[in-house]
């Protein structure tokens, strides 16, 4: 087995265990160790890191290099300068908002796993085209929520989704219970306020019920 499949597999089955994973917006690099530990309080081991903001790079070199427990991942990646800061800060996985063919090569080229987001079947075959067979189903709930992801899943019974965008507490169990679901991406139990205001014991506190429900559905 070639090591990007390995690193995948081993993503996968990680994402699998949780199903859940928080997407956050750092506007400050020093918010991620306490970020990540609060995460790991409430045994949730991932993230992913938007590169919405200029702390983007340097929060995941905190959180990878200071909390190695952490599977660490960069999203919002659209460019290959963005995919190469990421990989050089300790990134494991990169996440795209739509499909980029540029990004896909380089993470090919790097043996670095790559989620591409897509939300139409031409999309979701352009990914295929790459060997892609997990994708991110963005913007979830905007496109059509669950209703139109089992519609949408149902002709490529070999891929698996990463619903994100619009997920919350309230929708997370639908989403949870389609066959083609793998994980849920979301920051509701990360809100970007909480962070800014430092009550991390707060997040820990809603990652943990977020859990529950996952465990309980």
């Amino acid at each position: 087995m070639d090591r990007l499949q390995h690193r995948l597999n081993t993503l996968i089955e990680r994402f699998k265990r949780y199903r859940l994973i928080p997407v956050v917006i750092l506007d400050r690099a020093e918010d991620a160790e306490p970020l990540g530990e609060a995460l790991l309080q409430a045994g949730l081991p991932l993230i992913e890191i938007t590169f919405r903001t200029d702390a983007a790079a340097e929060a995941i070199r905190r959180i990878s290099q200071r909390l190695p427990e952490m599977t660490v991942g960069a999203g919002t990646v659209i460019r290959t300068e963005q995919a190469q800061a990421a990989l050089d800060a300790g990134a494991t996985f990169i996440v795209s908002p739509g499909f980029s063919a540029a990004v896909s090569d380089f993470c090919v080229r790097q043996e670095l796993p790559y989620f591409p987001g897509v939300v139409t079947a031409t999309e979701i075959q352009m990914a295929l085209d790459r060997r892609w067979r997990v994708l991110k189903y963005f913007p979830a709930e905007a496109s059509g929520g669950v209703r139109t992801l089992r519609a949408i899943a149902a002709p490529f019974p070999e891929v698996q989704f990463i619903a994100t965008g619009g997920i919350t507490g309230d929708n997370l169990t639908d989403y949870l219970n389609l066959d083609c679901l793998l994980a849920c991406g979301g920051s509701w139990f990360v809100q970007g306020q909480l962070i800014a205001d430092g009550h991390f014991s707060e997040i820990t506190r809603r990652v943990k019920e977020a859990l529950a429900r996952v465990q309980g559905k």
